[in-house]
């Protein structure tokens, strides 16, 4: 029997032997979209939530490999990231840019790589719009024309209307969309309303720490603004900030704060009566811009602008829901 065993075990060995090896074909690598991403930076909770909007829509799982470049907030090194993406042969670049203006050269070279550009949040100035494929982002001045004319019906509403307004009005970075936009809105609100006087322009850079800085020094050399107007949240928080330190009373029977963005942070101090107003712009930007790129790989042609849903939110309306379900 055992001999048996042993002459079955040899048969099947050589069997084995001559049994010719197959080779199996190696799995098929999935081809993913390359897309290269300059954003302006980190300055502020709503920059944080645009470049992780854009990190979820624009991930592996979704078929895409994202290449990420934080500028910090430096136009310069923008020119440089966009053309590391042209040498790195991107299928497209995201752009989010720092300034408007001086993008000509630095687009004509993508252009001429062949790699479609799409705009992200501010806008460039340029008289040749073909060097970008198409641009995501708010309508930064109706939003901010919307927020004056607040403040004019709340103004008339208290019986302050034809009275002096005294307005501290907190700038964001210089010669960006957001800031050109905002702070052309309150100028023009000043000009058409008697009384309303601008009484400074401070450069808060959208950030809460510089922000903080320019308010506390303005407001130990002048008496307290009846309104200030922040072009973003993190400007507004450093106004607060300096506030407090100074024991001034701000929001609901206090000085009126008006806030541009309407993070999760600022709709709650407006829930709770310290924020006046708050103007939505919204920076989930991540599923337009992959709506967009699925369109164009179709070899559909989008539209050049897309604005995405904004609304103000004054303390009346935003609710505990609101604040549990908002994802920046």
């Amino acid at each position: 029997m055992r001999r048996l065993t042993l002459l079955f075990l040899s048969f099947m060995l050589l069997l084995s032997g001559c049994m010719p090896y197959v080779r199996q074909p190696p799995e098929a690598e999935t081809t993913r979209i390359t897309v290269g991403f300059s954003q302006v930076g980190a300055e502020s909770d709503w920059r944080v939530a645009n470049t992780e909007s854009m990190r979820e829509s624009l991930s592996e799982e979704n078929g895409f490999e994202l290449l990420f470049d934080n500028a910090r907030q430096e136009q310069e090194n923008q020119f440089k990231a966009i053309r590391t993406f042209i040498q790195q042969d991107v299928d497209y670049i995201v752009l989010a840019p720092v300034t408007e203006t001086g993008w000509e050269s630095v687009l004509e070279e993508a252009r001429t790589a062949g790699i479609p550009v799409i705009i992200v949040d501010r806008q460039i100035e340029t008289d040749d719009d073909s060097l970008y494929t198409s641009w995501v982002g708010s309508d930064f001045r109706r939003t901010a024309d919307e927020a004056v004319s607040w403040l004019a019906e709340t103004l008339e509403a208290r019986e302050s209307e034809d009275a002096e307004v005294q307005i501290l009005h907190l700038q964001g970075t210089p010669d960006s969309t957001a800031q050109l936009q905002r702070s052309a809105a309150l100028e023009a609100g000043a000009a058409s309303h008697e009384g309303w006087v601008i009484t400074a322009q401070l450069n808060g850079d959208f950030t809460q720490a510089k922000a903080y800085e320019e308010t506390l020094a303005y407001l130990q050399r002048n008496p307290a603004p009846d309104v200030v107007y922040c072009e973003n949240d993190n400007m507004c928080f450093g106004v607060m900030q300096a506030l407090d330190e100074l024991g001034i009373a701000y929001g609901t029977g206090g000085v009126t704060l008006i806030s541009f963005d309407a993070v999760r942070r600022a709709l709650s101090y407006c829930k709770d009566g310290k924020i006046d107003l708050c103007a939505e712009c919204n920076p989930l930007h991540g599923p337009r811009v992959r709506a967009l790129i699925e369109q164009l790989e179709r070899g559909e042609t989008p539209e050049k602008q897309s604005y995405v849903p904004e609304q103000l939110f004054t303390a009346d309306r935003i609710t505990d829901e609101l604040l549990e379900s908002r994802v920046y």
